[in-house]
């Protein structure tokens, strides 16, 4: 049995519970009777509010719908202030009159934008409630992480369907970019966000309806701020819905150069780092975390602008360009292309710091092998005399010497070797550093 189904046979079970407790509580009296029925009513009132806190929206509006107006009315009661908002979506005109009156569900934690034309200049208008849809026909229709059940209502408001954005890219690949069957302009794409050092792809749906131009997405982008601001300064006879995505996609373009530069800073900085004289393995750690960070934002950038890219050869192919808007596709093409070299050229630094980093790590090993060569080479006459100490010829051959002196004499040899050894090796290594200089 599905758990929103089991939530609610279990809280209409609890209605019954309650009915039956209150019903033998009132036949009885006595002094306790009101502690007991409070206990009861408090107890009955915290198992429903923990039943309603794991059921969605939907399902309690479902609820709602099928109990009596009076059971409906105390269970209203039980939901908590933080969710009543979402459940106001949910429920019947008729209903919510019944249980709050002429209140209506507002947007929320969503931002939801206008831009309607006045007087040849795009006018922002901020939508709070279902009233200020009435009236208006926008140019463009901005929703910035809006419910379903929001959604929903502004789509059935202006007759078209708004997918959730986080759910389109489990659609295949080519149904991304189509027109429907009503003739609507339907566009899915990435658009880059680099935040506190982390780079993301949020999806962005883009529908052209009736003349409107319907965005939807789940997280606020510096592109759309900023684009934001621009429409409301620019002025024209007429506002089209095409160049209103040419210019979100050309703004998400100068976003990632501006980003891209931001990444040659960065390298920068990583190979100055590099290739300095001496670098620890610490620091080496360090290089590699920000070049692996850097390779990571490199290939987000090009992912995005490769989509960006697609769609924009989608918007030609359609034939919905005017000869203006044509040409500023191809410009924006052109401005991809450019970004391209760049993203190739950033690969191959990343390469080579990447590779200049593993040869200074391999450089570091080889430098204490080295030194472990040199130890076992000073030691290895040292063994030797030591084995000698330890045999009994060496006992006959210091036979009538005192023992103290012996090994005392025996230690003193092997200092001695150990130190010319030493002395000779690093003569060897001074000679051979000359000649190779």
């Amino acid at each position: 049995m599905p758990e929103p189904i089991a939530s609610q046979r279990a809280i209409q079970e609890l209605l019954s519970k309650q009915k039956l407790y209150e019903g033998l509580l009132h036949s009885q009296h006595g002094v306790r009777q009101p502690i007991i029925e409070s206990l009861v009513h408090r107890q009955h009132v915290a198992e429903v509010a923990n039943r309603l806190a794991a059921m969605p929206s939907q399902a309690i509006a479902s609820l709602l719908e099928a109990l009596p107006i009076d059971e409906a009315q105390w269970l209203w009661t039980c939901v908590p202030d933080s969710r009543e908002n979402e459940v106001l979506w949910e429920l019947t005109d008729a209903l919510r009159e019944t249980l709050v009156g002429s209140r209506e569900p507002r947007f929320a934690e969503s931002q939801i934008n206008a831009f309607d034309v006045v007087d040849g200049r795009l006018r922002h208008v901020c939508i709070s409630s279902r009233d200020d849809l009435e009236g208006i026909k926008p140019a463009w229709l901005d929703l910035l992480a809006a419910t379903n059940p929001e959604r929903r209502y502004v789509g059935d408001h202006f007759g078209v369907t708004l997918p959730d954005p986080g759910q389109t890219t489990d659609l295949e690949i080519s149904s991304r970019f189509q027109i429907d069957d009503r003739g609507s302009l339907r566009l899915c794409s990435n658009f880059l966000l680099y935040r506190d050092r982390v780079s993301r792809s949020i999806p962005v749906v883009f529908i052209v309806h009736q003349g409107i131009l319907f965005t939807v997405r789940n997280e606020d982008l510096p592109v759309f701020r900023l684009q934001g601001q621009r429409v409301r300064s620019q002025t024209g006879d007429a506002f089209d819905s095409i160049d209103l995505i040419l210019d979100l996609y050309g703004a998400d373009v100068e976003y990632s150069a501006d980003v891209l530069e931001s990444m040659y800073q960065r390298l920068g900085e990583i190979g100055h780092q590099v290739l300095s004289e001496t670098i620890s393995d610490e620091d080496a750690e360090t290089v590699l975390a920000g070049i692996a960070e850097q390779e990571g934002l490199n290939g987000r950038i090009r992912g995005n602008i490769l989509d960006t890219q697609r769609a924009l050869f989608f918007l030609i192919r359609s034939r919905r360009l005017l000869p203006s808007q044509l040409d500023d596709a191809k410009q924006i093409l052109r401005d991809i292309d450019s970004l391209n070299s760049h993203t190739a050229f950033l690969f191959d630094k990343i390469n080579f710091l990447m590779d200049a980093t593993v040869g200074f790590i391999n450089i570091n090993q080889n430098k204490r092998l080295s030194r472990l060569t040199v130890f076992s080479v000073v030691i290895m006459p040292l063994n030797i005399i030591a084995g000698i100490g330890g045999m009994s010829e060496f006992s006959m051959m210091t036979a009538g010497i005192p023992w103290p002196s012996a090994y005392a004499g025996l230690a003193a040899a092997m200092g001695l070797m150990g130190w010319v050894t030493y002395l000779m090796l690093q003569k060897l290594s001074t000679r051979r550093r000359r000649k190779a200089g």
